[in-house]
């Protein structure tokens, strides 16, 4: 996690993004997001205001000065209001995760969060974005991916561990997100004590990328597509799951 600090973000130790590491040990980020940080409060400014002129491309992270940009470590769950919006660019973030508001984007066209190197995963409803066709993501960051093949964090759906639940204040180092709105799958509530957590690797626009699905049940998880080649070929729970070798074996 993190270890060191830039000019505007964190470095994390995560993984290795530079040699091949498939058995260390990975998690999530368990930052949570300070409301009362200015950096905070100038991006939901920077929301609102995108949303009300209809604007095609938000880049609001050149808006904010080098400390309030480390202070934003995700996005808001108002970037939901951002259906103009057909470039969402976050170059050089010190975000951890995106919400999975991001699907309703209904506009996104192009995604460019490259150089954040704590971003490891995206929620599955970003593949609600049926436009979305461009990506520039920093593929050595991510887990699972082809060139490295850094593993995934375990996740699991044991009864035990959904006992007593609350989807609206998740602990994210444990479960990824903060909250959860409903299904990744159907968009339909989450019974109690029912949340199924799997990854499935997809291609979405230029890159493959890890998404975590939080499903409503094991029907939804059985409904997901098979895995992006050379990836993973089907929904798993993380871990030490097998991998394909890596580009460099």
């Amino acid at each position: 996690m993190p270890v060191g600090r830039g000019i505007f973000r964190d470095f994390c130790s995560c993984f290795d993004q530079s040699r091949p590491h498939p058995r260390a040990r990975v998690g999530f980020h368990a930052e949570r997001q300070d409301p009362t940080a200015p950096g905070w409060r100038r991006l939901l400014e920077l929301v609102e205001e995108a949303a009300e002129d209809g604007r095609e491309e938000f880049k609001p992270l050149i808006e904010l000065s080098p400390e309030e940009r480390r202070q934003v470590v995700t996005l808001p769950p108002s970037i939901a209001t951002l259906t103009a919006v057909k470039h969402l660019v976050l170059y050089g973030s010190n975000l951890v995760r995106v919400p999975p508001e991001i699907g309703a984007m209904s506009s996104l066209e192009e995604f460019t969060p490259y150089t954040s190197y704590r971003l490891h995963w995206f929620p599955y409803e970003i593949t609600r974005c049926r436009r979305l066709a461009r990506s520039t993501v920093s593929t050595r960051a991510l887990f699972g991916n082809f060139k490295l093949r850094p593993p995934f964090p375990e996740v699991t759906s044991s009864p035990d561990s959904l006992t007593g639940l609350d989807p609206e204040r998740l602990d994210p180092g444990r479960w990824g997100p903060t909250a959860l709105q409903g299904c990744s799958v159907c968009h339909g509530p989450i019974p109690q004590g029912g949340l199924q957590q799997v990854w499935i690797s997809l291609r979405v626009a230029t890159d493959v990328l890890p998404l975590l699905v939080n499903a409503c049940s094991p029907e939804c998880v059985a409904s997901l597509p098979g895995g992006a080649r050379d990836h993973i070929p089907t929904a798993h729970r993380g871990g030490r799951v097998d991998q394909p070798p890596s580009y460099w074996d």
